[in-house]
């Protein structure tokens, strides 16, 4: 089953049992989806799972810094609301990397392509990228970079 079919059974289920948060939650994403389709011209053949995991990392991410932002300004509730939104959406990204594993193979990315200083740090990231796909969070990944170089 793909992620967008996954997606959209979850959206029934969850309109079925009643849960309304859920089902609200996850219907913002489909539309999410849909306006990315339309964008890239693929709204007959949809968007393949990559892609997908790559939309809801970015929605992943954004509801964490309103979060973060909603907490500065003494809004709980709707920080947790936002927390709430990114746990469900969490369900459909691919297990996340451990930093350690993310650090080992950016220290034999450097190795491998004999990388040093700064000017470096794009090359040895798309690599690590490019093994770790979106199991692992480009923040740390840059962060570790800069460390290594």
């Amino acid at each position: 089953m793909s992620l967008k079919a996954r997606i959209e059974s979850d959206v029934k289920t969850a309109m079925l049992s009643g849960e309304r948060f859920t089902a609200d939650t996850l219907r913002s994403l489909k539309a999410t989806i849909l306006n990315e389709e339309v964008a890239q011209g693929k709204r007959d053949e949809g968007l393949d799972d990559t892609t997908i995991e790559k939309l809801i990392a970015r929605e992943v991410k954004k509801r964490a810094e309103s979060a973060t932002l909603y907490d500065q300004a003494g809004r709980q509730e709707l920080a947790d609301n936002e927390r709430n939104e990114s746990n469900i959406l969490e369900q459909y990204l691919p297990e996340q990397v451990s930093e350690e594993a993310i650090k080992k193979v950016v220290d034999e990315t450097v190795a491998a392509l004999g990388a040093s200083g700064p000017q470096a740090m794009g090359q040895v990231i798309g690599a690590v990228k490019g093994k770790f796909g979106n199991s692992a969070d480009g923040a740390t990944i840059a962060r570790l970079v800069k460390e290594a170089l």
